[in-house]
């Protein structure tokens, strides 16, 4: 059984409290059942900033995330597309709402298990890239690894299958600025699956990539999701990435007034244009 210390255990009957299942990364964490989303989001509210300035970024948004997708938000800018993935990441706690992440109530979780969320069970990838400069690749994407005190030879194992993953093995020496600018996204999304997560925060993934490494990146989190299992979860203004995506949400002043497939898998219509920034 877990304790509402250990990871997996929240105090709240989210968990499924009896056996756990092994983690990708080795620990025991609980396992929910595979037709339980991976996200619930229920009712969420965020307000950023107090009185007449105040800006309510998401006013009771709800909805789900299938395990094993490639899940879009798309919306214009301000819509509250970053401020949710902050909440969903544990970056940010709502005013108001309930949000569970692979089985746990984020509510019920202190910062010690917040932060111990993100690094097991999330993985992170920003529209900057977020690499160290002073690192190499194979240094930056081990990084995780050495804040879980992985083994060595084990470390250095699991860097090179995942800059293999992402095309980048003979890459591995160079630092970021050695890089170009798709070579450094996917440095980054081989850092963010290191620690072997069950879901992949990505915002706006491609969104300072040109036309033909925005493609790379696209195949990229495509096969993760298809051959590694990871549930993806990104926002982006991308039409083409939204076409690739399994389900589509949009938000528009703070709700969500949309969810599907993707047009193109809808009666076979066109993709939908992407929203301006």
């Amino acid at each position: 059984m877990h304790t509402e210390d250990d990871m997996g255990g929240t105090g709240t009957g989210t968990d499924t409290g009896g056996a756990g299942t092994p983690a990708r990364g080795g620990a025991e964490r609980p396992g929910p059942e595979a037709a339980d989303p991976m996200v619930s989001v229920r009712d969420v509210v965020r307000t950023h900033g107090d009185g007449p300035a105040a800006v309510r970024a998401l006013r009771g948004v709800s909805f789900d995330v299938p395990r094993g997708e490639l899940v879009a938000v798309r919306g214009r800018s301000g819509a509250g597309k970053t401020t949710l993935l902050n909440l969903i990441g544990g970056l940010d706690r709502p005013d108001a709402g309930r949000i569970v992440v692979d089985g746990v109530d984020l509510a019920g979780l202190g910062e010690k298990r917040m932060a111990r969320l993100r690094r097991d069970r999330i993985g992170f990838v920003f529209q900057s890239f977020g690499l160290v400069p002073v690192l190499t690749a194979a240094e930056n994407v081990g990084v995780p690894l050495r804040m879980r005190k992985v083994p060595w030879r084990e470390r250095e194992e699991r860097v090179d299958l995942l800059l293999a993953l992402v095309g980048l093995r003979e890459h591995a020496a160079q630092r970021p600025g050695e890089l170009s600018g798709g070579q450094q996204q996917r440095v980054a999304i081989a850092r963010a699956l290191a620690n072997r997560p069950s879901l992949l925060i990505a915002d706006e993934p491609t969104g300072r990539l040109d036309a033909r490494t925005r493609e790379t990146v696209m195949d990229l989190l495509r096969a993760v999701v298809d051959g590694e299992g990871v549930t993806v979860l990104m926002t982006t203004h991308d039409g083409d990435l939204q076409a690739r995506a399994d389900r589509v949400f949009e938000l528009r002043d703070g709700l969500v007034v949309e969810d599907g497939a993707p047009p193109e898998r809808e009666a076979g219509t066109p993709p939908r244009e992407a929203d301006g920034a």
